[in-house]
């Protein structure tokens, strides 16, 4: 359908319509069951039900094949409903959770899950996926950083485009959903790392720091956008007409639809800046927002605000002519099921092509934090115990992977025996997974937990490890208690997991740890004790095969992290890109009066971009092409890496930038670039990368986007505490 058309169907809506394609209305009020957030009280008229153009989290070809039938021969214009709903670390096949994902550093592999993701979606009915989440995340107590993909600007930028690169395609091909980018913005500085609290960042940060992600997705044309839940400048986001049309539409040239999060219009009056629901929905459709997701605000008061004069009418007809281009723009006019398709969906959903594709990730987002005395791999030779309650847990998958199933799960358990056979391999859980002692509002231990012998099933996975060459300890936390509402002042593992690890080591000093995690936690605990340890994250439906061959060397751990595990939680919130001080501490003890703690480091326990493998590396000193860059042109960085170890692997290259002197602060490193490289033992490469001028651009004193003459340090290494450097000035 052409604009004009689209402008000629409006005009010839009524006011009741128009409204109506502003609001998305909550699956459960066609279908029991509640996905996320409050309730809400709606109250709907038959009418206010029959002309919503969008409803929210509900799947399955058939169902909606029926609605979109029965709802398009009761609407006055017959306009189709859009179907949307978060579709995050994958559909039915469960990819790792993003944070997980950003640990590959290989957007190839995320833009191929979003992939796949996007053809079970499709199939199965859904238009929209509330993804990606390019929130930047310093504090690992806030349960959400488990949906970001990290602390990087940079890397969380590379990992947006991707998804939406995979999700949409060209969004008229077969197997692909709209993306709709979050939270704009600033969602993930929320103070103390609690969930839906205030923001403060200054303008320069909000700039420098959390806007380019959304930037790159935008960029990659990313074809919604979601407003968070945080005030910033202390306005809530969804009435913050500076942040959404002076900086997301007029300068980011956004011209989708903007949706806001569930019910985040109606808690302006939450908020304190709107008094009642009608004055909230005046804020919102001022500010820009075109749906009004899960509140009754717009369905219930929008008419009458226009009526009275309250708000214009011309705003009404923006917000819907943007959601009648968002459908024109999925072809649901043409063909209003879209691709959804029964026999699509009983094919695609947990083909053995997408689970192969969720172990590659899953392999690749392992993240090898130590590995002493080579405890890893593991020998199908030696006697192993696999203790802890992930030893057959089928909960891998995420709190935000709303549509796996735990059944289509293969837990390690199973997966080791299938790979390596029962000889050599004695499993016991050892403990529950949580504190039996322990309350999660909406979570409730399994059975088996409940009737747990606790002393019984300690000294039962003592007598394994002690009768092992080397024990597995596959420890977490629940998926419950990480994502959205999981914030926790307390980053360590559960007390009973912990005194099952002191057990344990007691009588086997060859620990291994496969962590399973949905956060960087405080594992001081766990690095003293194991001779090496394996994050797992939340590995998704393939973690189990995926972590077997890990484990056993069929594959190797090749991720680095994507945010940093911290010393302490009273380091948070914390992140490699801080400030120079006037103070900085050198690490020399006997210094007082400088930027330090007193009983702990300032650096992480693991650094951002650390991860080990197999083998080992060695880099040479960094090489320019040129020590004088020019506006215009560009120079190469280059180091050579060699494999100095016994096995093949691969290495990921970083590029970090340090900018000396500028006319505001600067970081003491910028991540600028990433690449791998793998080698045979012995085999040496040159891995390189293009600087150019543009990469040094930073928000100014005086608030403009430039480069800034004088001298700047390259670092080329394995992590962000990586000195491996050499420096260049622009001039």
């Amino acid at each position: 359908m052409h604009t004009s058309e689209l402008k000629k169907l409006l005009s010839s809506m009524s006011l009741e319509e128009k409204i109506g394609q502003l609001v998305q209305l909550p699956g459960n009020l066609q279908q029991g069951g509640l996905i996320t957030g409050p309730a809400g009280n709606f109250d709907l008229t038959e009418e206010e039900l029959r002309l919503s153009g969008s409803y929210l989290s509900m799947v399955g070809a058939s169902q909606l094949r029926q609605l979109q039938t029965e709802y398009m021969a009761r609407h006055p214009h017959h306009i189709p409903l859009i179907f949307m709903a978060d579709v995050i670390n994958g559909y039915r096949t469960a990819f790792p959770i993003p944070l997980a994902q950003g640990c590959t550093f290989r957007p190839d592999l995320v833009e191929e899950g979003a992939r796949v993701a996007a053809k079970e979606a499709s199939a199965a009915g859904l238009h929209v996926t509330f993804s990606p989440m390019a929130d930047m995340v310093h504090d690992a107590r806030w349960g959400r950083v488990m949906e970001s993909t990290g602390e990087d600007a940079y890397l969380n930028g590379c990992m947006a485009a991707a998804m939406v690169r995979g999700y949409q395609g060209n969004l008229t091909d077969r197997g692909t959903i709209a993306a709709c980018l979050k939270h704009f913005a600033g969602y993930g500085g929320a103070e103390g790392g609690r969930d839906y609290n205030s923001v403060e960042l200054s303008c320069r940060t909000l700039r420098e720091e959390y806007l380019p992600a959304y930037k790159a997705a935008l960029d990659a044309g990313c074809a919604m956008v979601m407003t968070s839940f945080n005030t910033l400048d202390r306005i809530p986001s969804t009435a913050n007409r500076w942040l959404m049309r002076d900086v997301l539409r007029d300068e980011m040239g956004f011209a989708g639809v903007l949706i806001s999060d569930w019910a985040a219009v109606a808690e302006l009056i939450n908020h304190g800046v709107a008094e009642d629901a009608a004055a909230a929905a005046k804020l919102a459709i001022e500010a820009g927002v075109d749906m009004d997701m899960a509140s009754p605000c717009y369905i219930k008061y929008m008419k009458k605000l226009v009526e009275e004069g309250t708000v214009s009418p011309d705003l009404i007809d923006q917000g819907a002519l943007r959601v009648l281009e968002l459908k024109n723009l999925l072809g649901l006019f043409e063909n209003p099921y879209r691709f959804l398709d029964e026999a699509d969906e009983e094919k695609l959903i947990l083909c053995e092509e997408h689970r192969l594709s969720a172990r590659r990730c899953a392999e690749a987002s392992f993240v090898l934090l130590k590995n002493e005395q080579q405890a890893l791999p593991l020998s199908s030779q030696e006697k192993v115990a696999v203790i802890g309650p992930y030893m057959n847990a089928q909960t891998l998958c995420g709190s935000w992977a709303v549509f796996a199933e735990e059944k289509d799960v293969y837990n390690l358990q199973d997966a080791l025996l299938r790979q390596q056979g029962p000889e050599n391999l004695s499993f016991a859980p050892g403990c529950p997974m949580v504190d039996p002692s322990e309350q999660l509002v909406g979570f409730k231990c399994p059975v088996a937990q409940e009737q747990m012998d606790l002393e019984a099933a300690l000294q039962e996975a003592v007598s394994l490890a002690k009768a092992a060459d080397k024990v597995v300890l596959a420890l977490g936390e629940h998926k419950e208690c990480t994502g959205e509402a999981a914030s926790r002042g307390d980053i360590t593992l559960p007390a009973c997991q912990l005194r099952l690890l002191d057990e344990v080591c007691k009588v086997n000093e060859n620990v291994i740890v496969v962590l399973f995690c949905g956060r960087p936690l405080d594992i001081h605990a766990l690095n003293e004790r194991a001779k090496a340890i394996l994050v797992a994250w939340l590995p998704g439906t393939e973690g189990g095969p995926a972590l077997s061959r890990t484990l056993y060397g069929h594959a190797a751990p090749t991720g680095r992290l994507s945010m940093a595990f911290p010393y302490a939680v009273g380091q948070l919130p914390l992140h490699y890109t801080h400030l120079k001080t006037g103070r900085p501490y050198n690490g020399n003890p006997a210094l007082r009066f400088v930027s330090r703690y007193q009983d702990m480091p300032n650096h992480p326990l693991y650094p951002f971009g650390h991860g080990l493998t197999y083998t080992s590396f060695r880099y040479s000193p960094v090489q320019l092409s040129n020590t004088l860059l020019k506006k215009g042109e560009s120079l190469t960085a280059s180091v050579i890496v060699e494999n100095t170890g016994s096995r093949p692997g691969t290495e990921t290259v970083q590029l970090y930038i340090r900018d000396q002197v500028g006319s505001v602060a600067r970081p003491v490193k910028e991540l600028k670039g990433f690449d791998y490289i793998t080698l045979r033992p012995g085999e040496e490469g040159t891995v390189s990368f293009t600087i150019t001028e543009e990469m040094l651009r930073f928000w100014n004193i005086d608030m403009k986007y430039t480069s800034e003459p004088g001298e700047f340090i390259v670092f080329l290494g394995p992590d962000s505490q990586t000195e491996n450097a050499a420096s260049f000035t622009l001039c």
